[in-house]
């Protein structure tokens, strides 16, 4: 695997992934990577987001036990508690009361009009809720709630990142200089491609994404059932679509011999994907099976993993009780 690419220093660092299900490749690739480099170097607080959770439909009864899978897999993943915080959102109710006071100076005509906010709609259309409209909203005060100065995150994050920009400027502009511009934190894995073909992998689209958790054989399962083409004689790669995406796999998990030579033999048209497929299920394998199995320690240590959480809560605690104390003060309710 290639490493995240490297950006400037930023003083402290703020992602969250929803708890909608198991971490998949996509959130691996293009958030966790990036925070595994980041908590090296940065002050980080990494975060299960459970209030993001449920503004789409989900199961009452089994969102304690999604929240837990997120925790387990970062830990598995290598995020280190003595390197880095782990919070469960809901657990710092700070995050709502900036969420609140922030929204108040935000127009929601700017909400209405993100790619993301639209998307939802018309993939939930009995479930538009305002959670949804005010997604973008709680996202900055997750953010700004401990002055972040980078976020690991995808591509199409970046609409949502420039509501936390605006957020921060007009706070700043109202009520004296108080938050930082935020910048997404890069990664060569930043958005990775759906396994049906259009759009990225995503937990809310079944048959799209691998899981970390997965073994070989469902790895290569999900691989045989992406859409190919026959290759064409001269032809150059696509540049969307199912053979587009495994190309981009190749070139994320395999050597670049190994990329030129697919990509010679789909020029020639004589490329073989009953050869390509497995050659990336091993790869994607390989980098997963290490995680796999500390999930497993973890899994066998819950004891380990709540004073985890409870001794980073607190901590996230104390910074997010500074951070309103300010942001009280300035706004005259303190």
């Amino acid at each position: 695997m290639k490493k995240p690419i490297r950006q400037a220093q930023g003083k402290r660092v703020f992602s969250g992934i929803r708890a909608t299900g198991r971490l998949h490749l996509g959130n691996y690739l293009g958030a966790v990577k990036g925070m595994l480099a980041l908590q090296e170097t940065h002050d980080c607080v990494f975060s299960v987001v459970d209030l993001h959770t449920i503004t789409t439909p989900y199961t009452p009864a089994t969102l304690q036990e999604s929240i837990r899978n997120i925790v387990l897999d970062y830990l598995s993943a290598g995020l280190d508690p003595k390197k880095c915080k782990l919070e469960v959102q809901s657990k710092v109710p700070e995050h709502v009361e900036l969420a609140y006071l922030l929204s108040t100076i935000y127009p929601v005509a700017r909400l209405e009009d993100l790619p993301t906010y639209k998307e939802k709609k018309a993939q939930y259309p009995k479930y538009v809720n305002m959670g949804l409209l005010f997604y973008p909203v709680l996202m900055a005060a997750d953010i700004l709630l401990y002055k972040a100065e980078l976020v690991p995150a995808g591509v199409d994050q970046e609409p949502h990142l420039e509501v936390t920009r605006e957020v921060a400027r007009k706070f700043n502009s109202m009520f004296g200089e108080t938050f930082p511009q935020t910048q997404r934190f890069h990664t060569n894995g930043e958005y990775i491609p759906s396994l049906l073909g259009t759009g990225k992998m995503s937990k809310s689209i079944d048959g799209s994404f691998i899981n970390l958790t997965d073994d070989l054989d469902t790895i290569k399962k999900r691989l045989a059932a992406a859409p190919t083409d026959s290759g064409t004689v001269g032809g150059e790669l696509p540049k969307e679509g199912g053979v587009a995406n495994l190309f981009k796999l190749l070139k994320l998990f395999e050597s670049d011999s190994m990329y030129k030579k697919f990509e010679q033999d789909y020029k020639d048209g004589k490329i073989k994907y009953s050869e390509m497929k497995p050659i990336i299920a091993e790869a994607i394998y390989k980098e997963l099976k290490p995680i796999q199995e500390k999930r497993k320690t973890f899994e066998e240590n819950p004891q380990l993993v709540d004073q985890i959480l409870k001794e980073s809560n607190e901590k996230c605690l104390q910074i997010a009780k500074e951070t309103m104390r300010e942001v009280k003060e300035k706004m005259g309710l303190a």
